[in-house]
Formats: C-alpha cells, structure tokens, sequence
C-alpha cells in the first residue's frame, strides 16, 4: 500500500533540497515526523517469545496532528471528554469561509490571518445572537479551522458547531422560535467581513490585501445538524482528519501521484493526479504553524464558563423535563484501547514485552539477523 509515508521518504529530500531556506520549518518538521512515524527512528517496544525465539517489532506513533496514521484514536478519545457538555438542545453548523481574494495573504501570514479569522467569526456570531431581535443572548461555540477542498486545494473555513440556546443576560435561556434556524446568514456575513476588515488593518499583512476583497458578498452557510452524540460526531472528523488519509493514495508512477476525493456537486468519485512534488506542495501547505491551536471554545463551551454551562443545563431540565434532558443524551461512545499482540502467532506461546529506546540513525537488536520495517504497525498512538 503506497501511504503518504512512502511518498516522502522517495521524494522528500529533493523536495527540501528544492525548496532549501524558503521552506517554512513547520512544513519540514511535519515532513520528519511522518518520515520517521512508526520506525526504529522513535524506538517502541519488542514482544519475544520464549517458545519459539520469534521477534516483533512494534514502533513508536510520531503523534504529529498532520500525520494520517497517528489520528485515528484522537476522535474517540475527543467524543469521550465532549460528552458531558451536551445540551437537549438542536445543533446547528456555521460555517465562514475566507473568500479567495485573501488566500494569498492568508498563505504568507498564516498565525496572525488564522487568529484573526477565528476571533471576527466568533465575534461576529455572539454579536448578532445578543439583538433581542433574535436570540438576545450569549451562545456557546466549539470552532474548527479546516483550510483544505476534497482535492487538497487551499480553502481556509471554519465551522462552529452551536447547541441552539442562549443565556440572556438576566440569566434566563433563551431558546430559537424555530427548531431550523439559528441566526441570518447574510447579516452575519456582512459583520464579519467588517469586523475582520478592521482586525487585519491592524497586522502587517494591511498592504497585501487587495481593495476590492471588501466589495464582494462573503459566505456564511448555517444548518441544522441534529442533537447531541449526532452532532459531535458529525463535527468530529473535522477537527481530526488530515488533508489526506492513506487510502485515497492509488498510485505513485512515473514520479507523479494519483489519489482520489468525492466531488460535492454531483456526488461523485474523481481522481486527481499531479507531479510528485506538486503533490507534496498541496498537502504541505495544510500544515498548520507550530502550537497554533485549530479547536477553539467560546461563550458557554469556553472552558471557564462550566458554571454558566451548568446553569443552563438546569434551566432546560426546568423547562423540557427531566425524563427528555436524560433521553437526548446518548450513553457516551465506549473507549478505545490499543492491544498488544500478547500471544506469538507462529506457536501460540505468549510474547514477554520489553521497551526499545529510540534509535537515531539504526534500527533494534535484530532477531535471527534481519528485522522489517512492516512489524511497525502498531504502537502508541
């Protein structure tokens, strides 16, 4: 199976030695870690059996938030603590999109345009829930930042995801006339584009921005997404899938990548090929700054605010009942935990675990000789 792993190992070096100095150092700190994911380069641990004298190998994850193989726990274990936050309450999805104008701004000031974009939006939203013309009160956001299409093009967008109640300022909830809107999307757009308009001439990405940007309708789309369990798991993939997993990777020929992706409209499944490097490029420039936080929580989710949280929570027992509060939450998804492979699959006999220190530059003690970078499949994640 040809994975994003291989790509990198095969084409990476040129693509660094291409790019030299003008490679971002996130980029080529995400490009290592995937290199050495689930290698003797981060050591792991080594099952022997007594039996048989049968060796395996199972190395470390690199546990970087852009490596497909190292993602696939972190949506279950986020689903877990989000849980007990839920409200019976319908959801809804906001999602703002940078219009194309900035994109380049966006790609040469990433920290300060991103940090903005999350700032107006959220902004922008708890503004306009305030009107006592419509909610009149303070929502509660959970926002994720997604800057990629189906076909890796850059595409930055946030969605938030919103329990559809607020909390007045008398204290009170308040709840959506109707159970299928939330607030109006053109208004909504038009504050956010002002707001982000005046928070970015503050940055030094001012000059680049082109003049026209601000003449144009923005997007913001807002729709129903169920409740509860539903809702998280919906948004879920969002905040831990990668711009690419592994199998949508078809090939790697003639130096060029063939992977595929669903198209929107119409509903279909397309593939897409592009030069090696090109390639690399595209998924690279999804690769966030070092310690830029993607996940964001406002209003009544931010994570000092569980007080309000807990006050609203028993105003809606008050108001729907007890017996419907405890029906809308589902009993929370069970854990996941990653097995050993304790028993030896040539004898039977049981394996005796030990820890392999990382090994910069060489692999393990090997058994009978000889060791294959295929026993490191499992491992921490």
């Amino acid at each position: 199976m040809t994975t994003l792993q291989t790509i990198f190992h095969r084409y990476g070096p040129a693509y660094r030695a291409h790019c030299g100095d003008t490679l971002p150092s996130h980029h080529r700190r995400a490009m290592v870690a995937i290199e050495a994911c689930r290698t003797e380069v981060l050591g792991g641990q080594v099952f022997i059996c007594p039996r048989c004298a049968t060796t395996r190998y199972h190395y470390h994850s690199c546990r970087n938030r852009h490596c497909p193989a190292c993602q696939q726990d972190a949506t279950q274990a986020w689903l877990m603590q989000q849980h007990s936050r839920l409200l019976p309450v319908p959801y809804f999805l906001v999602t703002f999109t940078l219009p194309a104008g900035l994109r380049d701004v966006a790609r040469a000031h990433e920290r300060q345009l991103y940090d903005c974009f999350f700032r107006t939006s959220a902004a922008a939203l708890q503004q306009l829930a305030s009107d006592p013309r419509l909610l009149g009160g303070q929502l509660g956001m959970v926002g994720v930042l997604q800057t990629w299409t189906r076909d890796l093009r850059y595409h930055p967008h946030i969605h938030y995801l919103i329990p559809a109640v607020a909390l007045a300022p008398d204290g009170t909830v308040v709840l959506p006339p109707q159970p299928t809107f939330l607030l109006p999307v053109r208004p909504l757009a038009a504050l956010f584009r002002g707001k982000l308009r005046a928070a970015l001439c503050q940055t030094p990405a001012a000059p680049a921005i082109p003049a026209d940007v601000w003449r144009h309708d923005w997007v913001v789309d807002c729709r129903p997404v169920g409740q509860g369990t539903t809702a998280l798991k919906y948004l879920a993939p969002y905040i831990f899938r990668v711009a690419l997993s592994n199998n949508r990777i078809l090939a790697v020929e003639d130096d060029q990548v063939t992977f595929q992706y669903t198209q929107r409209e119409p509903r279909e499944r397309r593939t897409c090929t592009l030069p090696a490097e090109g390639f690399i490029q595209r998924f690279l420039q999804h690769v966030l700054p070092k310690g830029f936080v993607k996940v964001r929580y406002y209003g009544l989710l931010r994570a000092g605010n569980r007080t309000l949280l807990n006050r609203v929570r028993a105003q809606l027992v008050l108001r729907l009942g007890h017996t419907r509060l405890l029906a809308s939450l589902d009993a929370p998804p069970a854990p996941m935990h990653w097995c050993a492979p304790l028993v030896c699959l040539q004898c039977g006999g049981a394996l005796r675990r030990s820890v392999i220190d990382p090994q910069r530059g060489r692999g393990p003690p090997a058994a009978n000789g000889q060791w294959s970078s295929a026993h490191g499949q499992g491992g921490r994640s």
